[in-house]
């Protein structure tokens, strides 16, 4: 006698048939009314300004979009192997290491990677090797400080963006190196903007571009597209000055 399933197994099946149907349409590319999920840097706030501009950009192709907060080299992990459907924001230098990873042009976003230093003290810097004769602290893990003091003589890496404001503050070095526009959210959050301050010019200007997985390499010129429409209206400039405006007032309650 042919026996019915019962309801805890029927209920596995039923889960198992919908991460299948999931799959199979990933597989064949994003369409309208789609959902994507791309992973962001955990707590970077440059990476939430480019995740929001994401928002925006697909919404224009009616695709809906989600994210996958994670550690840096766990991002990439993610989205190379395809459990998410790609990158939020990254250098292009990404695209050699990781090929299944598909660049869109034009870029979205940049960081710019600063000095920042005690007020009262104004060490004459202009770009990386200026930083040489200084003790130094930035972020472990974050790519454009680590290549841009390798082989300084004093350099201290931190877990945090916090912890280096808080070590720079309590003098632990003389210079900590952080995205700008990061460090002043950070140092307004933790109520330093009395004793930190960025040294002007940055030190660097980074483009970041989005990655989709090779399996949506039918989307890359339809984001591109927009992503160029949007940027020759100045709507992408506007809408990040916004999101970074909204940020920095936000860090101040």
């Amino acid at each position: 006698m042919r026996r019915h399933p019962t309801i805890p197994s029927r209920r596995r099946w039923l889960k198992a048939c919908a991460v299948a149907c999931l799959g199979a349409a990933a597989a064949v590319g994003a369409g309208p009314q789609a959902v994507l999920r791309f992973s962001r840097l955990e707590n970077v706030p440059d990476q939430y300004v480019g995740g929001e501009i994401l928002v925006e950009v697909y919404k224009r192709l009616g695709i809906t979009v989600q994210f996958a907060d994670l550690p840096a080299k766990r991002s990439l992990i993610e989205s190379s192997e395809g459990r998410v459907d790609g990158e939020v924001q990254r250098i292009l230098a990404v695209q050699d290491q990781y090929p299944t990873l598909v660049a869109v042009h034009p870029t979205i976003n940049f960081i710019e990677p600063a000095a920042f230093v005690r007020k009262g003290m104004n060490p004459r810097l202009n770009g990386w090797k200026s930083l040489a004769p200084h003790s130094l602290g930035i972020v472990r893990g974050v790519g454009s400080s680590e290549r841009g003091t390798q082989g300084m003589p004093a350099v201290e890496a931190v877990t945090t963006m916090e912890h280096l404001m808080q070590s720079l503050d309590a003098g632990r070095f003389e210079v900590a190196v952080n995205d700008r526009f990061s460090g002043l959210l950070v140092i307004r959050r933790l109520g330093l903007e009395s004793k930190l301050q960025p040294v002007e010019p940055p030190l660097e200007h980074i483009p970041l571009y989005h990655f989709l997985h090779e399996r949506h390499r039918d989307l890359v010129p339809k984001v591109g597209q927009v992503i160029r429409d949007m940027q020759s209206r100045g709507e992408l400039e506007r809408l990040r000055h916004q999101l970074m405006e909204k940020m920095l007032a936000e860090a101040r309650r």
